[in-house]
C-alpha cells in the first residue's frame, strides 16, 4: 500500500462492511477476532477499557465520557463507528484521528496475513484501533460495540467498566424480535466481576440483566432518574439521558477519583475535545438547518419530541432509509403537515427510491423523490423560507452526505 487512500480503496472494496452492504456482511462470532488479537500479541491487554453498548445513544455517552476524560488529564483512546466524513473518525487519541500513515503502515504490514484469513472489515479496524491505542500508551479507551454485543468484535476485551445506553427494536434481522431477546445480546458484554451501568430502567429488559449479572457474579447498576441535569455542548434534547448515563458510568469508577468541576467542564466541551458530529448539529442559520444520524423509531421518537418545543413556520424534512426501516412508521412521528425530501443515501442496503415510492404510494403526505441525497437537501433549501425548520434524519448515511456537500461548499 503506497497511499492512505489506496489503503482505503483495498479496505472498502475487498472486505465486506456490514454499515454499507448489510446482512452478507455480516459475520458473528469471536473466534476469527480472537485468532487476529493472538496474532497481534493482544494490544487491548496494555491499556484500560471501558465497553459501551445499547441501541440509541452510545456513539454520544462514549464522547461524551472520553471528553471528562481528557479533561480530567488522561490520555484517552475513542473507538467508534460507523464515520461521517473520514474513516479516521473512528479511532482517536485526545480527539486526534488516527495519522493516514499509522493506517497506511498497519494496513502495508498485516495485508497478507488479512486475506489468507478473510478477515472482515471490523475485525480488521478493531484490531487496527486496539494496536494504537497500545502504541499511544492510552490511560483509557472507550471502545463502542458495533452490533449487538455478545458476539461483537469489541468483545475479547475485559473492560474495567460495561455500560448499556438503552435497549430498542434494532437490526432485529441479527438480534432478535423483542426486547428482551435484544437486551440479551446486548449483555454479552457484562463481563465477570466487572461492574454494569444500565443507562434505563426498563421493566422489559431489567430481568434479563440482573440474571446475566448474577451469573459472572458482575456489580450492576441501573441509572435512576435524576433531577441534576448535567449540561453538554451537545444540543438535543435526547442528550440528557446520554449525559446522566455518562456521569453515572464515570463515577463508579472510583479509580478515577473525578470531582463534579471536571466533570460539568468536560461534558461542556463534547464536540471541541473529542470533534463529534451529527447530533443535533446546526449547520445552517437562515433558514436553520440540522443534521442528526437518528435512524431508528426510538431515536426518531426523540427528534419528534424536540420539534414540539421548537419555534417555525413550516418543517422540511430531508430523509433516506436503509432495509429493514419501516418508512411509514417513522414518518408517522412527525407533523403531517410537514414537506418530505426523500432520496436513497449511496450505499448497496439502502431502500431505493422506486421502493420507497410503492411503500408510500397511499401515503398523503407530501413527499417529492429525488435521485440523490445531495439533490434532496438542495431542494429543501431552495424551497425553505427564512424562518422554517430544515432537519437532515434517517440515517448516519445521509447525515454523512449531506455534511459532505456542506463541508465542499465552505470556502477553501
Amino acid at each position: 500500500m503506497k497511499t492512505y487512500q489506496d489503503t482505503l480503496e483495498w479496505m472498502f472494496s475487498k472486505l465486506p462492511m456490514y454499515q454499507r452492504k448489510g446482512a452478507s456482511a455480516y459475520r458473528p462470532g469471536l473466534e476469527a477476532m480472537k485468532q487476529l488479537d493472538d496474532y497481534l500479541q493482544a494490544p487491548h491487554k496494555s491499556f484500560k477499557s471501558i465497553h459501551i453498548g445499547g441501541t440509541n445513544g452510545k456513539g454520544s455517552t462514549a464522547h461524551m465520557m472520553a471528553s471528562v476524560l481528557q479533561t480530567a488529564g488522561f490520555k484517552t483512546g475513542l473507538y467508534t463507528s460507523p464515520h461521517l466524513l473520514d474513516f479516521r473518525e473512528r479511532i482517536k487519541v485526545d480527539g486526534k484521528l488516527i495519522p493516514k500513515e499509522q493506517v497506511v503502515d498497519f494496513i502495508s504490514k498485516h495485508k497478507r496475513y488479512f486475506e489468507k484469513e478473510r478477515h472482515s472489515f471490523f475485525e480488521m479496524t478493531v484490531a487496527l484501533a486496539f494496536w494504537y491505542f497500545k502504541k499511544q500508551k492510552v490511560d483509557y479507551a472507550l471502545i463502542e460495540v458495533g452490533l449487538g454485543g455478545r458476539l461483537d468484535a469489541t468483545n475479547i476485551i475485559t473492560p474495567v467498566l460495561s455500560v448499556i445506553t438503552n435497549i430498542g427494536l434494532d437490526h432485529t434481522q441479527f438480534l432478535g424480535n423483542t426486547h428482551a431477546a435484544i437486551a440479551a445480546e446486548k449483555a454479552g458484554i457484562i463481563k465477570t466481576k466487572v461492574p454494569v451501568i444500565i443507562g434505563e430502567n426498563d421493566l422489559k429488559t431489567k430481568t434479563v440483566f440482573e440474571s446475566v449479572a448474577q451469573k459472572v457474579k458482575s456489580p450492576i447498576h441501573f441509572n435512576p432518574f435524576s433531577k441534576t441535569i448535567y449540561q453538554t455542548d451537545l444540543k438535543g434534547l435526547y442528550q440528557k439521558h446520554n449525559s446522566a448515563t455518562a456521569v453515572r458510568a464515570l463515577l463508579a469508577l472510583g479509580e478515577l477519583k473525578l470531582d463534579e468541576k471536571t466533570i460539568r467542564k468536560g461534558l461542556l466541551s463534547v464536540v471541541r475535545n473529542t470533534k463529534l458530529m451529527g447530533r443535533w448539529q446546526k449547520i445552517g442559520e437562515i433558514p436553520e438547518v440540522i443534521v442528526d444520524v437518528a435512524h431508528n423509531k426510538e431515536g426518531l421518537q426523540f427528534i419528534s419530541s424536540q420539534l414540539k418545543k421548537m419555534e417555525y413556520e413550516n418543517l422540511h424534512l430531508v430523509m433516506g432509509f436503509v432495509k429493514g426501516r419501516v418508512v411509514e412508521e417513522l414518518l408517522a412521528l412527525f407533523p403531517k403537515k410537514a414537506r418530505y425530501y426523500l432520496s436513497s443515501p449511496n450505499l448497496e442496503r439502502a431502500i431505493p427510491i422506486e421502493e420507497l415510492k410503492v411503500f408510500l404510494a397511499a401515503s398523503s403526505l407530501q413527499i417529492d423523490y429525488f435521485d440523490t441525497i445531495p439533490n434532496a437537501y438542495k431542494a429543501a433549501i431552495k424551497k425553505a423560507s427564512q424562518s422554517d425548520l430544515v432537519l437532515v434524519l434517517g440515517s448516519t448515511f445521509v447525515a454523512a452526505e449531506v455534511l459532505a456537500l456542506k463541508k465542499n461548499e465552505l470556502p477553501k
